[in-house]
């Protein structure tokens, strides 16, 4: 499932109304950690042992964030990221003090945050006093005797919140983003803006079957998205009119939210999709301060390997196995599936059964890997370097970027080079293969090894080129050619030319 916000970040600001929702209390503006540090000193005593705390604080983060991701106040018309009233949020007092240990624990961890395993919003980890009031979440004083007993900080959230959950560290701070894109999207829109669209309608439709189901969920806006748009319309009582302005998307939000129930602790949780995934390399446990990672971006360290602890994820995978790695293995094989026929489709169910084997085994065959049904560390890379190949070239930039090709490099591209060109080249065989399924796609690396020479020579023989496995100026003119023929078909509305020379034996590829 798509998200309006989808990237890991932390906001720099965020705005606390200071009372229950609909009251007319003031609402003030703080930086995040220093909200952060307010709320953990109104909740919990800075006396608890440092686990305790740092759990505490992880769970604080993590609500507050799960709020500003899903736009749950501003969606609902309000202007404002959280109350402070207990009976919705957490507490929060302002102009009050500050513990010393809280604000310098804050500082140390405040861009961690919970999520659960494959999917993209913050956790909403409610937790509450575990005396006066108990709930299904995290318990305040029972933290703290677990943390008398041992428990480290991530042992305590693992008893609260599962075994399933994973700690996005290093998180980038930014100014809060809006999911609108700013402009109406209509008719002959295309883009990710469309499919998140798309994708709430089917899961609203699920609560409302007047709402005509959009299929493939593709990021096109058709004639079948604006019906769909207009059903939406006349049943919420907005203006008619197929077009996704901003009172309709903020309403599709807030009804996917709602539905899906994203702002609770047990959720369906938006799922994996249009996003090049962080998951190698990563380490096997959650850290408790976030010294284990360096660099811009977020990097999600994973609760656990079933297997090989050192493995990245998934471990090897087969028949009898169940998860969240094999729903993810199968989210992948759905969509290669969509642009691959001979990979056959298949129901994310998070078992690997026979069609899970039959997927796989297809990917197996059509790389020249051994036949054997499973997941091993070959197999998945490339299960998802296939799925990362579609995602760059079809979902994640504009019509006008795609249909830019860079000149003739003016050297002869071969085994050992490497370069910004030889990224380009990798990224135009990536998009070919889409359509021209015996040219197997390659990893975008910028470095011209044998599996970039053996594309390049399917595509000379696909293409009636001399053989060589090397681009000289008329295999590059001829690849960024086919590259914009492709991305034309791509973008090609029913009756129009698809922007190459149709051929017997050409089949489509859904």
């Amino acid at each position: 499932m798509s998200t309006p916000v989808p990237r890991p970040y932390v906001p720099e600001q965020i705005t606390i109304h200071l009372g229950p929702p609909d009251s007319s209390a003031q609402n003030v503006t703080v930086s995040f950690p220093d909200y952060i540090k307010n709320v953990a000193s109104s909740e919990i005593y800075p006396t608890w042992d440092r686990s305790a705390v740092l759990a505490n604080i992880y769970a604080q983060i993590s609500f507050a964030l799960n709020r500003v991701y899903l736009e749950y106040y501003p969606s609902r018309g309000y202007g404002f990221n959280i109350t402070n009233s207990t009976a919705y949020d957490q507490s929060f007092h302002y102009g009050r003090n500050i513990f010393q240990n809280i604000s310098e624990l804050v500082d140390e961890v405040f861009n961690n945050y919970i999520r659960r395993q494959g999917v993209l919003e913050p956790l909403s980890a409610r937790y509450c006093n575990g005396t006066t009031v108990t709930c299904n979440g995290l318990s305040q004083w029972g933290s703290q005797s677990l943390a008398t007993q041992g428990y480290d900080a991530i042992s305590i959230l693992r008893n609260y919140y599962g075994n399933d959950i994973e700690l996005v560290v290093n998180a980038p701070v930014s100014n809060i983003r809006q999911s609108y894109p700013g402009y109406p999207i209509s008719r002959g829109s295309t883009g990710p803006a469309v499919t998140v669209i798309q994708a709430s309608l089917n899961r609203v439709s699920q609560n409302y079957p007047a709402i005509p189901k959009v299929n493939p969920v593709d990021g096109v806006f058709g004639p079948q998205t604006e019906e769909a748009v207009r059903a939406f319309q006349r049943i919420f009582n907005l203006a008619v009119d197929g077009i996704v302005g901003k009172a309709t998307w903020y309403k599709l939000v807030m009804l996917y939210v709602a539905f899906a129930r994203l702002s609770e602790l047990e959720s369906e949780g938006q799922r994996i999709f249009g996003i090049p995934l962080e998951i190698s390399g990563g380490v096997s446990g959650i850290p408790t301060a976030p010294a284990q990672t360096a660099g811009p971006r977020a990097v999600p360290v994973f609760a656990q390997a079933r297997r090989n602890p050192e493995a990245s994820l998934p471990p090897p995978l087969g028949p009898g196995d169940s998860g969240q790695e094999v729903r993810i293995v199968q989210f992948f094989l759905a969509m290669i599936g969509e642009f691959y026929s001979s990979v056959p489709p298949l129901d994310i169910t998070g078992v690997y059964d026979e069609q899970t084997v039959r997927a796989v085994t297809a990917v197996q065959r059509s790389s020249g890997l051994p036949l054997t049904g499973e997941v091993d560390q070959a197999t998945w890379d490339q299960i998802y370097n296939m799925y990362q190949g579609i995602i760059l070239t079809v979902f994640t930039r504009s019509y006008s970027d795609f249909m830019q090709t860079v000149p003739f490099p003016g050297m002869v591209l071969k085994q050992g080079s490497r370069g910004p060109e030889v990224r380009t080249l990798q990224q135009y065989l990536n998009n070919i293969s889409i359509l021209y399924h015996t040219i197997p796609p390659v990893q975008v690396t910028g470095i011209y090894g044998p599996a970039t020479a053996e594309s390049v020579r399917r595509y000379q023989v696909q293409f009636q080129l001399p053989p060589t496995g090397q681009v000289d100026e008329a295999t590059w003119n001829s690849i960024a050619n086919t590259y914009r023929n492709v991305i034309s078909s791509e973008a090609t509305l029913p009756r129009q030319n698809p922007g190459f020379v149709l051929k017997s034996g050409m089949q489509d590829k859904m």
